[in-house]
Formats: structure tokens, sequence, C-alpha cells
């Protein structure tokens, strides 16, 4: 294998287009490692820390190729590369000349109804966009990630003073008037309005308000920083605001990991004052808390949804849903032909908010982890490379991502890391999610199904049995279609959960047996 790589001077394409670029040239055979993305110095230091070692004078604004391959499949790559990154073709209208906007000045003057922005260009350039766009009265979702937090800062003091919304940064998901953005799923419309600082977060709520026959209004996405002292959770306390005077919203539920302590009350008080109910699940936080500062808490992402599907219906607010007795009993039939060392529980997570989540749970049942992104009472990942007992990897996380696309769009490392994990004699559930929606991968079993049966085969012969417990994230109307893809999960003999939280506690039950 031989490094190439090419340079196209002065093209800009946004970093979720470039993502699916970079997973459909890592897909060719013959093809190593491919990354396709702008040409700026953290880009290119990311590709240099992933082994492509790229010697190139190039600017921020040029979109640079690089990937290790044989000389027949880069030649082959680089051309697919190109006709994938070639403008579409537009018939101009008889006597018009057809022009694409370069910035947003120029958007505005061919569209002046326009009221919002989205904004994806490197980190170091997002701020003075988003500033532009704030300036001309545009509200603004942030797709960047690498911004400076003091220039979020600033960004979020100036929209709140003018009464404007930021999403972002790196805000990966949200719905807009039933548009869905970024990674998002196709969900009716409907009267409860979400604000929530994660993307897989609001992924989960949202479908599970989809599959309980109700429906989404708006779906604002804060970016992750937003609930930081230094932030002040202006986004979410503006999108409540919004929200509040929003005749579509009936009712607002609020999703966060837990905020620090000064913002949490001010986050509160301005829940209080609306006058509609406000759900609130903050990952991790005292249930007892919420209920005294007036709103309706939940304890995870699947009851969130739930109570905010029973309050609307004026229902009285459910107790969170047990673990299904048919998968316990599948999983109780698993333990029986596990060998004796198998003990541990394995995640691996392309949704940050889902290996969050899983972490509390195995807490709560009074089991110790580790994670490369350990919640409160979790410990650090020992061994970047392999588990040891209970652990929980993201792989979305910025170490897995590097000069890569994101296991959302492009799940071979976490197929591969799914691989290693199962391989170790002290696995007993490999617990795993799969994500659908807008921008994800077109196919996610495709490659994930031969991964499985590699694994059963080799535990097979080793004497082992691996249960395999996995949640999929999505709605029937997504282009993946979460049906057709939790049938072909099963087939595989895998143990499919309602959602996250019900997969995580299955995955408890099973290593509390196997003590």
């Amino acid at each position: 294998m031989t490094l190439h790589y090419q340079c196209f001077p002065n093209l800009y394409k946004d970093s979720v287009s470039l993502m699916q670029i970079s997973a459909r040239l890592n897909a060719l055979d013959g093809v190593e490692q491919a990354s396709v993305a702008m040409a700026t110095p953290a880009n290119i230091e990311r590709m240099r820390d992933a082994g492509l070692n790229i010697v190139i004078d190039a600017r921020p604004n040029d979109l640079l190729i690089a990937l290790e391959a044989s000389e027949a499949a880069a030649q082959a790559a680089l051309e697919l590369a190109a006709s994938l990154l070639r403008p579409s073709a537009v018939e101009p209208a008889f006597g018009t000349t057809h022009r694409i906007p370069v910035s947003i000045a120029m958007g505005l003057h061919d569209a002046l109804e326009a009221n919002f922005a989205l904004i994806s260009v490197p980190g170091r350039y997002a701020a003075a966009e988003a500033l532009k766009a704030l300036s001309s009265g545009l509200h603004v979702m942030i797709f960047s990630d690498n911004v400076p937090e003091e220039q979020e800062a600033a960004i979020k003091r100036y929209a709140s003073q003018n009464q404007l919304l930021v999403m972002g940064p790196d805000c990966g998901t949200a719905i807009i008037n039933g548009l869905p953005l970024g990674f998002a799923n196709v969900v009716r419309r409907g009267a409860i309005g979400l604000v929530a600082a994660s993307g897989t977060g609001l992924q989960e709520v949202s479908c599970h308000i989809h599959h309980l026959g109700a429906g989404v209004s708006q779906a604002i996405g804060t970016g992750g920083r937003d609930l930081h002292e230094a932030i002040g959770g202006l986004s979410m306390i503006q999108g409540i605001t919004l929200l509040a005077e929003d005749p579509e919203t009936q009712l607002i539920v609020l999703i966060s990991k837990p905020p620090a302590p000064g913002i949490m009350q001010k986050v509160l008080a301005c829940a209080r004052q609306c006058e509609k109910p406000v759900v609130v699940h903050f990952l991790g936080a005292d249930e007892h808390c919420l209920q005294y500062e007036g709103v309706i808490p939940a304890l995870s992402l699947r009851h969130a949804a739930e109570i905010a599907v029973a309050t609307l219906e004026g229902q009285k607010a459910p107790k969170e849903t047990n673990t299904r007795e048919s998968l316990l009993v599948k999983a109780r039939d698993s333990i029986g032909a596990m060998a004796a060392q198998q003990k541990d529980i394995r995640g691996v997570f392309a949704g940050g908010t889902f290996c969050y989540e899983a972490q509390l749970a195995l807490l709560a049942a009074g089991l110790s982890c580790e994670s490369n992104a350990p919640v409160r009472g979790a410990t650090e990942l020992r061994n970047r490379q392999q588990g040891t007992g209970h652990s929980l990897v993201d792989m979305g996380d910025d170490e897995f991502t590097q000069g890569r696309p994101h296991p959302m769009i492009d799940p071979e490392l976490r197929n591969a890391r799914l691989l290693s994990e199962g391989r170790d004699p002290t696995t007993a559930v490999l617990l795993f999610d799969i994500v659908l929606g807008y921008g994800a991968s077109a196919d996610p079993c495709a490659t994930l199904l031969p991964v499985l049966d590699t694994l059963r085969q080799e535990a097979t012969q080793d004497r082992r049995h691996i249960l395999l417990i996995a949640h999929v994230c999505g709605t029937e109307g997504d282009p993946q279609n979460r049906q057709q893809q939790i049938e072909r999960l099963e087939q595989a003999g895998v143990l499919v959960a309602d959602s996250n939280i019900e997969a995580a506690r299955l995955a408890a039950f099973v290593a509390l047996q196997r003590k």
C-alpha cells in the first residue's frame, strides 16, 4: 500500500458530505484507509496522526483527499471522489444565469425571506460566519465543532441579546418546522417540543415519541457545552422561551448530561416560568431535586418520551417500563451456554449519549465499569485498544474520528472494535447501538453481520457463547427502515431491545448472574 493524495483548490464542501465521501472511498477494495477533508492545519495534522504522512502546501479553503491504497485502487478512488465532488448540473431558466451563493450575503440576496442559516465550515471560521448570520437577523445552527469556548459564549450572548437562537457549535441534530437537519430521524409532526444538548439523546427521545403515536413540533439542539458555566445555558433558555411562545408546542422536553449546578437552577427557573408542562431528563441528576424545581422528572431517555406523551394525553406520568420478560428468558438461556471465564460486558457505541446512559445503568445495578468518556463513578479506560472488565467505549469520540468519518456514517472502526472485544475470552455480552437517520450509514447491517457471524463461529469453536444485545435508534420512515434493520439483526441471533436503557439493563442483568 502506498500513500496517494490530491488537492482540489478553492473547493468547499460541508463536513457531513465529506464524511460520506470518505466512507465511500474506505469501502473500496484495495483501499486501506481514506480521508476527505478541508485542508486546514488541524485536519492535515489529524490525517498525519492517522498515519497518512502528507507533505503538501495547501490552503484551508482547498479540499484534500488522502488515502493508502494500491495503485489501481487509488486511481479508482480518486476518480470516484472527483465525480462525487462535481457540482450537480442545474439548468438555469431561459434568459437567466445560475449562480451558487458563496457567502451569507449572497444567500440572503437570493432568498430574502430566509431567517435561518446552517453553518458547517472548519471550526476556526465558524464563529465569524455565525456572527455574520446573526447580524443579518438569522437564527443559526452551527454543525462545526472545534469552536473555542470563549467564541461560543460571545456568539450566544449576542444572539440572546437580539432574541435569536444559536444551535451548536457541534450541533449534530435538529428538526425545525418538520425539516430534519444533520443526523435527524423521520418523525411525525406533533405538539411536543424538544431542547437537547446531545445529538443521539435528541434522536432517541424524538424516535420514542414517534413510536408512541405522538409527534414533534420542534427539536432544538444546543451543542454539548451549552450548559457549562462559561456558556450559561443560553441556547437552552432561548429554546425554552421560543417553544413557550410557539402555538404548535403544548409540552416541552429538556434533555442533557448534568449541567453545571448554577446553570441548572437558571434553566429550571426558566422552565418553571413557562406556562406549559416541562419534562426534564438530565442524565444522572437527582430526581427529587427536579421535582422540587416544579418540573416533571424522567429517569431515562425512553422514560422522558413516555412521560411526555402520557402528560400530553392527560394521563398520569407512568413509571419506567420494565425490561421485557421475553428478553430476560432469552438472556437466561444464553447464560447456560457460556464458559466459566465469561463475565464481562463490552459496550461499543456510535452514540456518545448512549454510552453515557449505559454506564449509568451499570452503576445503578452495582457494577463498576470503565470508559473513554467516563461518567461520575466510572473509571477511565485503562487500555485504549482493548477493554478490561466491564468497559463501554464511545467510538464517536475525537480520539477515534481523527481523519476518519464518524461511526454513524462509516461503521468500519466500530465493527473492528466489536470483533476485538468479542474475541476476548472474558466477554459475556457485546452491547452496541445502531443509529439510523439522514446522514447515517445507508445499510449499517451490511458490514456488521459478517463480523457477528465470525464471532459466533469462533466462539463455538472455543466452546464459548457471546450474548449480542443491540438497540436500534430510528423509525420506519428513515432511509434505512428501523424494522428491516431489527429483523436482520434478530435473524443473526441478536437480542434487540426497544431502547438503549433496556439494552443496558439487560446486559447488567446477565453480568449480575455471571458474578
